[in-house]
C-alpha cells in the first residue's frame, strides 16, 4: 500500500527530526521538529537535495541510496553534518527503507547532545589556556613599562619649581595614580597564576553559606538568596578559598544584575546543589560530579557576549572590570571541573561540575 505525504502527519508529535526522501534524495516531507532542527520551513525543504541541505551530505545520500535499493532494513551513524552560514549540526541518524517506491527513505535525526557539551567543554578549556598564555604575557608586558613612568612621575615631582609645584603637582599625581591602578589591574590578573593550589577538605555547602552571607552583608535589602542543598554531597579534595571565590564572584556579578529587581523587592538568587552520575568532563568519565547551580531572575546576559562571557575582560556591565567570570573558570578548571551557562531573560544559570572521588 503507498503511503502519501498526508498520512505521515502524525509524525509532527515526534520529538526527533524526521525527513522522508524520494529515490532521488530529495525531501517530500519534514516534520515540525525538522523544521526546528534545520531552522527552515517545510516550503522552503520541499524537493531540495540532501547535498543542497548539507554540505558533505555524500556519504548519506550514499546510505538512502542503499536504501532505496533495499540493501538493509535500516542503518545507524553518528555524524557531523555542515550547513552554509549555520552551526554544524551533530547527530545520530537512523535511515529506514520503507515499502514504496513513492517515498522510499525516511531518515531521523537525533542531536547528539554529549558530543556538543564535548565538544563545548574542549572549546572552554582551550580557551582558558590561551586566556592564561595572554593574559600572563600581557600582564608581564604592561609591568615592566609602568614601574618606569611611575618613577619618572615621581622624579619630575621632585624637580619641579616650587612656584608652580601647586598647579603642576597635580599633572604628576595623575600619571602616578594611573600607573598604580594599572599595577592594580595587572595583579588581579596575574594573582590566580602565582597563587599556590592549597588542598584540602572542602565542604561545598560551608563554601555556599560562606557566599551567601557576604552576598547578603553587601545587598541587606531587596534580595533574597535560597537554598536547596543535596545534603548526601560528600566532602572532597580542593582548595576552599579558591572556590569560595569562584561562586562568590559569579553570585556577586549575579546581584549586581538584580539592582532593578532589587528596588521591585523581588530579586531572588537561588544556590542549588546536586550530586550527579556518569559525567564526563575534558574527555574523562566520572563515576560521580558534584552539580551546583547559581540561579538569578535578573534581566540575563546580553546575547551578543554570551559566547564570551569568560573571555578576560569582557563585561555586560558598565563598569566591570571583566576578570570576575574569567578567574572562576580558572579556579574552576584547577579543581577539573567546568562552568556552563544557560541565560535568558528572567533566567540566569550557572552550573559548576567538580568532579568527587
Amino acid at each position: 500500500m503507498k503511503t502519501s505525504p498526508t498520512s505521515l502527519d502524525g509524525l509532527d508529535l515526534l520529538a526527533s527530526a524526521v525527513l522522508v526522501l524520494d529515490a532521488e534524495s530529495g525531501i517530500i516531507y519534514a516534520n515540525a521538529a525538522a523544521e526546528n532542527l534545520l531552522e527552515s520551513s517545510i516550503k522552503a525543504l520541499l524537493h531540495q537535495k540532501l547535498t543542497e541541505v548539507f554540505l558533505n551530505a555524500e556519504g548519506l545520500a550514499a546510505v538512502c541510496n542503499q536504501a532505496v535499493a533495499h540493501q538493509f532494513a535500516d542503518k545507524r551513524q553518528d555524524l557531523v553534518l555542515e550547513r552554509a552560514g549555520r552551526e554544524a549540526l551533530h547527530v545520530h541518524i537512523i535511515v529506514t527503507a520503507l515499502d514504496d517506491p513513492d517515498m522510499p527513505v525516511l531518515i531521523e535525526f537525533r542531536e547528539n547532545v554529549q558530543q556538543l557539551k564535548l565538544d563545548r567543554e574542549e572549546r572552554l578549556y582551550d580557551q582558558s589556556q590561551a586566556n592564561k598564555e595572554l593574559i600572563r604575557n600581557l600582564a608581564h608586558e604592561i609591568k615592566n613599562p609602568l614601574g618606569g613612568i611611575r618613577g619618572a612621575a615621581q622624579l619630575l615631582e621632585l624637580e619641579l619649581p616650587e612656584r608652580h609645584l601647586k598647579e603642576l603637582r597635580e599633572y604628576t599625581q595623575v600619571i602616578i595614580k594611573e600607573a598604580d591602578r594599572l599595577q592594580t589591574l595587572v595583579d588581579r590578573l596575574l594573582a590566580p597564576h602565582r597563587r599556590p593550589h592549597i588542598v584540602g577538605d572542602v565542604n561545598i555547602h560551608e563554601v555556599c553559606e560562606r557566599v551567601r552571607s557576604l552576598i547578603l552583608a553587601e545587598f541587606p535589602t531587596g534580595l533574597t538568596i535560597k537554598r536547596d542543598y543535596d545534603l548526601s554531597a560528600p566532602e572532597f579534595r580542593g582548595d576552599n578559598e579558591q572556590l569560595i571565590q569562584a561562586v562568590l564572584n559569579i553570585a556577586h556579578n549575579a546581584a549586581q544584575a538584580l539592582s532593578a529587581r532589587m528596588k521591585a523587592g523581588d530579586a531572588c538568587l537561588i544556590l542549588r546543589t546536586r550530586v550527579t552520575r556518569q559525567v564526563t568532563l575534558a574527555k574523562v568519565r566520572y563515576r560521580l560530579a558534584l552539580d551546583l547551580h547559581i540561579v538569578d531572575n535578573g534581566p540575563g546576559i546580553p546575547p551578543e557576549i554570551q559566547d564570551r562571557i569568560f573571555y578576560p575582560l569582557v563585561s555586560g556591565r558598565e563598569g566591570g572590570s571583566g576578570l570576575g567570570l574569567t578567574l572562576a573558570q580558572t579556579f574552576v578548571l584547577q579543581h577539573m571541573g567546568v562552568i556552563e551557562c544557560e541565560s535568558r531573560p528572567g533566567c540566569t544559570d550557572f552550573r559548576i561540575l567538580i568532579p568527587l572521588p
